[in-house]
């Protein structure tokens, strides 16, 4: 397990009890990602749903692929209990998505609906692993604009908001693993709350934590927890504090054996309206 992994999954197991009433961002990306899904032909086989969470997106593919196997695997074995009510019939796994306890070759479809930001390095490989020959893996993450309201509100010094990868990086990362015909799309959701604190809130009940190198370890001065809020606060429209979510909807296939070359990475930027 790679170092931060017990971190994440102390985060969850605290969150899954009230995630789904703060989950609105993971259901309209999920929704989103289940609309390009529609272009795809896949035949019916094994479905990993890797970082399920409490099973929404689990749910929809039992029902677009009656016929599929469904596996639903998140780090947080709470997540998983809260899930196994929704999917009765799929088979459920306490893992880790860098880590998959499953053999070569052995899914269709890898389905990431936003948990490849908890991940450690190298999990594409991972996800190209359990690939048959000819499955497709389709993902969702986030991008570096990603709460970009919060990370100018701190000015401390400190990164109170993780680093995420840009849809270059995503894209090579892809083609070095072994993919080939990377599609990628980048949008921006913008959500709205009430103020500073309720954003902080909504993203701690939802599991999210700072992970990065340059966190603050210990705790900081009120002062500047009190001057990041009120800068933050400033920045209300019409009463409501706006965060933005750059988020990058991917898919890409696991070649065919006889397939050796990677067509080039097709790449989007749309700007749909806000949540």
């Amino acid at each position: 397990m790679r170092d931060d992994a017990g971190l994440v999954r102390r985060a969850f197991e605290r969150a899954a009890s009230g995630y789904d009433a703060v989950s609105a961002l993971p259901r309209e990306v999920g929704s989103r990602m289940l609309e390009r899904l529609q272009y795809v032909k896949l035949a019916p086989g094994p479905i990993l749903d890797a970082g399920c969470a409490t099973g929404a997106d689990s749910r929809e593919l039992r029902a677009r692929y009656p016929d599929a196997h469904v596996i639903a695997l998140d780090l947080a074995l709470a997540m998983l209990k809260r899930a196994q009510s929704m999917i009765r019939s799929s088979a459920l796994i306490c893992a880790d998505i860098a880590r998959l306890p499953i053999r070569d070759e052995s899914t269709a479809m890898v389905w990431s609906n936003l948990a490849l930001p908890w991940a450690g390095y190298g999990v594409f490989a991972e996800l190209q692993r359990v690939l048959a020959p000819g499955g497709l893996l389709m993902f969702s993450t986030l991008g570096p604009d990603t709460l970009k309201e919060l990370r100018a509100a701190w000015r401390d010094g400190y990164s109170h908001v993780n680093e995420f990868s840009d849809m270059h990086d995503i894209g090579d990362g892809l083609v070095e693993s072994g993919f080939t015909a990377p599609v990628m799309e980048r949008e921006e959701i913008t959500m709205t709350y009430s103020s500073a604190c309720g954003l902080l809130a909504e993203l701690k009940a939802q599991g999210s934590r700072t992970l990065n190198r340059k966190r603050r370890r210990g705790l900081g001065g009120k002062a500047c927890w009190l001057e990041a809020i009120d800068s933050y606060d400033a920045m209300k429209r019409d009463d409501r504090v706006p965060a933005t979510f750059e988020v990058i909807i991917a898919h890409a296939w696991k070649p065919e054996r006889r397939r050796s070359d990677a067509r080039p990475i097709k790449m989007y930027t749309r700007r749909p309206p806000d949540v």
